[in-house]
Order: structure tokens, then C-alpha cells, then sequence
């Protein structure tokens, strides 16, 4: 393996032994202001209780009327995560998988679109007999058979519910009413509500100012919702009197008010968080009675990133690089590949539309300065050349390259026209007529019209070539990940291509398709049909993605920091 694994920081049998009868529930809202970091906040709460020892799932409500995220725009709401199930949800699912370590599945996701469509599946099946279908109780109903429903199946001691956007937005009132509602049949020793909003920093009279949030929280209250604790988001740290006003106004006890600083990293924040109180804060709410939390793990992974031995530069080759959630999975999975190694890793987004503008040479000086390039997922026409350009960079210039998704299949179309000499070769995706398509449409997915949800989604197995780089990086014969593409290497011009030296080095075994491309004089190149990020863990380091950082370590001639210390 080139990444060490960290240790689980408990055991099953300790866990099992803080198994609680009575489901507890935790629901986290936002206030003031979006992209305050609910979906960090909620993550961090369930490592926290994790490192108590108890079992613990959680469960993000979208407000968006969309059936699921698998056609929404990167631009207007951040990367699309994929789940072993095929789901097609929200990105914090990705920060609570990494964050508790869990596989979860797409019933962690649930969106108004979702909600609609069950109730309205049932009203024309008849199982409202006859009555007038309303928003109370028919929708509020269904929002909570979702968290009913996904306590049962995770078998948790906790779980923890995000509703998305922000107290006031009329999307998430029917959420917000259900979660209310809630705590009637739940019982009120079984729930918490913890409000996460904004004490701003006013710079011309040099105070932080509380009275969004009192109108935060009063929105809530009006709402019939009283929150129990408070997450204040803050630049600079609350003075004791900001507590005791904040408390005055919410009726949140100063005790269970938090400051939540920025973060050097999202990986801090548990920490934090736990310095500050919330664990406690949570524990004596909720009356658990459980150990104090083993964070020694936590702690390791956070001094790894602290005090890295050495650093690389990594580009990461993109068209969607205008907004910092666009590629989250991949940004963070070579932060965990670094972990690894102790290595810190300075990622810079290229984009390939403005690489499309410059000539070869001009590419090859402007990438020159990175140990290694990584070219991104994607669909469409857009700034493909820019990554072909990049592409060729890396591989003429044997500097270490990892192609993910629509990135290895542009890896294949580079060697294709440039060592195969297959002019004008393409992906049937961007030019249906090309003479050479190397890669083309998957069989199934002939005739298939919609959008939503019919791409090649989930986990698939992946048999692994001895010798190759995979199988080293992997340890294994044989592994499963996750996948989300329509097109595929077109096995018809697999002949042309291997005659020429690209290897295909991971095979769906049950359809021969290829899942991994390698280039054996070079260096390390590896393109992935599937998405490997997706299962990637600040505990448990990607192969692929320790490889990649450890091959760009060498390139830089940086010591590879590989053994990680045995954690009690």
C-alpha cells in the first residue's frame, strides 16, 4: 500500500456496548446567512459522538424541489457525490462520510422533490383514501417516516438531520414544521436542536454584532422551534458579555453557546468544536450516558496536516474551477493522500478553457512549476483541448497524472492522436462523427433519453492487473469503487491502443470494461474510470490518491513519509 491506514478509533464490541434503546435525534439549522458550514458542523457532531462510542448515521434535507442533485450545475451548487448505491446527493454527504468514516447511501439524502413525489405516488395509488392531501399533515408526515425510516434501517444511537438553507427560506418551511412536530412523538429527552448562524465582525465600530442572530432565532421560535444549542460562526473570538446577551435574547443557556473560529482546515473543527463544549453540550441535552471521547486519531491526522515534512504542488485541471465546491472530493482526497505521506499539498486549479487558448508550448511552461497534474471529471465539449494539452504535458514530460473519470477518457484520446496517430480521434460525446471513437457510448445507455439517475451509477467491481500500479498501490486483486459516466473506452480500438503501450490495468470483469489506464515508461500515469475520491477518508487515505502524492513527492525529491504511528 503506498498510503498507511489509520486505526479506527474504537472498537465494535465498545461501541456495542453504548447501544441505546431509545433513538436519539439531533437536528441542525441555519441561520442568517447560507454556506455557513452546517454540513461541517453536523459532520463534526457525529465524529464527536462516534469518538464516545456511539453509533451514529445522519441525514441532509434539501430543500430544493429537484428529485436529487444528479442534474444540477457544479456552478450553482458544488460537486454531485456518489454513493455506493448509485445515489446522486448532496456534497455534505461526502464531509459526513469522511468525517465518521461510514459508507451511507442515498437515503441519507432527502429533497422536496423526493418528498412530492412519494406523497403524490401515494395519492394515486390511493392510500390517502380519499382526503384532501395538504402540506400538514401529508408532506410534514412523510419528512418524518425519512427519519424514522433511515434510524431503523442504520441501526444508530443517533442521528443527526440537516435541514439545508436558511430559517426563513419559504422552501424549508414544511421541513422545519416536521422537525418541530417531531419531538412530540420522539419525546423531549430524545431531541436536540442545534442552530448554527452568524455573529458578524463590524470592522468600522469594532464589535461583533449579535443581532442577526437573535433575529435568526426568534425566526425559528416563531416557527415553534427553541433551539438548544448555539453555533456561532465568528471571525474573531466572542467575548464572555456576547455569550451572556446572546443567552439573554435566545433563552440558549451561555453554556451551550459555541464559538465556531475559522479553520485552518475542515479537519479542525472537531476539535474545536469539542474544546469549545459542544460534545459535552450535546451529551448532558440528550442524557447519554457515554466516555469521554477517544480523539486520539482525530488528533494525529489534524498534526499531520500541521506540520507537514515536506510539500508538493499539484495542478487540477478543470473547467469548473470558479467555485471552491466544484471539486471538493477530489481537493480533499489529495489532502488524505498527503496525510499518507505527512506531506502538505498546495492545490492549484487550472482552468482548461483558458489552457484551450495557448499554444503547446505555452501549456507546458505554465504547468511546468507542478509535481503533479490531475486532470478533473466533467461532461461536454467545454475546455476539453485545454485538458488534452495538459495531458500531453504530463505525459511527454513523465510528470506523475491522475485522470479521473472524463479525465482518463481524455487521457485515452490524447494517446490516441499523438502516439497512435489516429487523427481526429474523440469521444462520441463531443463529436458523434468523429472517425476515430476511441471512446463511445456505453450499450445500455443506447435509447436512453432522461437525465436523472440513468448514467452508470455506483459501485462496480474492478479486477486488477498484477504488477501494475494499481494492484501495488492497492495491496489487492480486486476492488470495487464508485462510478458516475455514460461513455466508456471504446473496446474496439483496445488492440490499436495497447500495440502502442498504454495498458489497460483494471477490467469490470462482468463486461470487460476498462476501469484503469496506466503508462509503463512513464513514471506513475493512471487514469480511472471510476471516481475514486468518493471513498477517500482523512482515516483511511485513497490508494490511488497516496500513490499519486507519493509519486509527485519523488518527482520533487522530497523525502515520502510512509509509516504512520501505531495509534492507542
Amino acid at each position: 500500500m503506498a498510503g498507511a491506514c489509520l486505526s479506527p478509533a474504537l472498537p465494535g464490541p465498545l461501541r456495542q456496548v453504548y447501544k441505546y434503546v431509545v433513538t436519539k435525534f439531533i437536528f441542525v439549522t441555519g441561520g442568517v446567512a447560507s454556506a455557513l458550514g452546517k454540513g461541517i458542523t453536523a459532520a463534526s457532531i457525529g465524529r464527536l459522538l462516534k469518538a464516545r462510542g456511539l453509533a451514529v448515521t445522519l441525514l441532509k434535507f434539501d430543500p430544493y424541489v429537484n428529485v436529487d442533485a444528479g442534474t444540477m450545475n457544479p456552478h450553482q451548487h458544488g460537486e454531485v457525490f456518489v454513493t455506493d448505491d448509485g445515489g446522486e446527493t448532496d456534497m455534505d454527504l461526502g464531509h459526513y462520510e469522511r468525517f465518521i468514516d461510514e459508507n451511507l447511501s442515498k437515503a441519507n439524502n432527502t429533497t422536496t422533490g423526493k418528498i412530492y413525489q412519494a406523497v403524490i405516488t401515494r395519492e394515486r395509488r390511493g392510500d390517502y383514501l380519499g382526503g384532501t392531501v395538504q402540506v400538514i399533515p401529508h408532506v410534514t408526515n412523510e419528512i418524518k417516516d425519512e427519519i424514522r425510516r433511515l434510524g431503523t434501517a442504520a441501526g444508530a444511537d443517533v442521528v443527526i438531520v440537516e435541514v439545508g438553507g436558511t430559517v426563513g427560506d419559504i422552501e424549508g418551511l414544511p421541513f422545519l414544521e416536521a422537525i418541530r412536530q417531531f419531538k412530540h412523538t420522539a419525546g423531549e429527552g430524545n431531541v436536540c436542536y442545534v442552530h448554527v448562524s452568524l455573529i458578524p465582525y463590524m470592522p468600522q465600530s469594532g464589535e461583533l454584532k449579535t443581532k442577526p442572530t437573535q433575529h435568526s432565532v426568534n425566526a425559528l421560535r416563531g416557527i415553534g422551534i427553541q433551539p438548544d444549542v448555539l453555533v456561532c460562526r465568528t471571525e474573531r473570538p466572542l467575548p464572555g458579555g456576547v455569550k451572556e446577551k446572546l443567552a439573554l435574547f435566545t433563552d440558549v443557556p451561555a453554556a451551550r453557546i459555541i464559538q465556531a473560529l475559522d479553520a485552518a482546515n475542515i479537519y479542525e473543527v472537531p476539535l474545536m468544536l469539542e474544546q469549545e463544549g459542544l460534545g459535552e453540550a450535546i451529551v448532558q441535552r440528550l442524557a447519554l450516558s457515554v466516555p469521554s471521547p477517544d480523539l486520539a486519531e482525530w488528533r494525529e491526522i489534524v498534526m499531520r496536516l500541521q506540520t507537514p515534512a515536506a510539500t508538493v504542488r499539484i495542478a487540477l485541471v478543470g473547467k469548473y474551477v470558479g467555485v471552491a465546491d466544484t471539486y471538493v472530493s477530489i481537493v480533499e482526497a489529495l489532502r488524505h493522500g498527503g496525510i499518507a505521506h505527512r506531506a502538505g499539498l498546495q492545490v492549484v486549479k487550472v482552468d482548461s478553457e483558458e489552457l484551450e487558448r495557448l499554444t503547446q508550448e505555452e501549456v507546458d511552461a505554465h504547468l511546468s512549476g507542478f509535481d503533479g497534474i490531475a486532470v478533473c471529471p466533467g461532461f461536454g465539449a467545454r475546455g476539453v483541448e485545454g485538458k488534452v494539452k495538459a495531458i500531453r504535458f504530463a505525459r511527454e514530460g513523465r510528470v506523475p497524472f491522475l485522470g479521473i473519470c472524463y479525465g482518463m477518457q481524455w487521457a485515452v484520446v490524447e494517446f490516441a492522436r499523438h502516439v497512435c496517430g489516429l487523427a481526429g480521434a474523440n469521444t462520441t460525446e463531443v463529436d458523434p462523427q468523429t472517425p476515430h471513437p476511441v471512446i463511445a457510448l456505453l450499450p445500455e445507455q443506447h435509447g436512453v433519453t432522461e437525465k436523472g439517475g440513468t448514467m452508470r451509477l455506483g459501485l462496480y467491481p474492478c479486477r486488477l492487473t498484477p504488477g501494475s500500479l494499481a494492484a501495488e498501490a492497492y495491496g489487492a486483486s480486486e476492488v470495487a469503487e464508485r462510478h458516475r459516466h455514460r461513455y466508456e473506452l471504446n473496446n474496439a480500438y483496445l488492440h490499436a491502443l495497447t500495440a502502442a503501450g498504454l495498458r489497460v490495468t483494471g477490467l469490470y470483469p462482468e463486461k470487460s470494461l476498462a476501469e484503469i489506464i496506466e503508462l509503463p515508461d512513464h513514471p506513475w500515469f493512471v487514469g480511472t474510470q471510476f471516481h475514486a475520491e468518493y471513498r477517500s477518508r482523512p482515516t483511511r487515505p485513497h490508494p490511488l490518491y497516496a500513490a499519486f502524492v507519493g509519486a509527485a513527492l519523488r518527482r520533487a525529491g522530497r523525502e515520502s513519509w510512509r509509516e504512520a504511528p501505531t495509534l492507542g
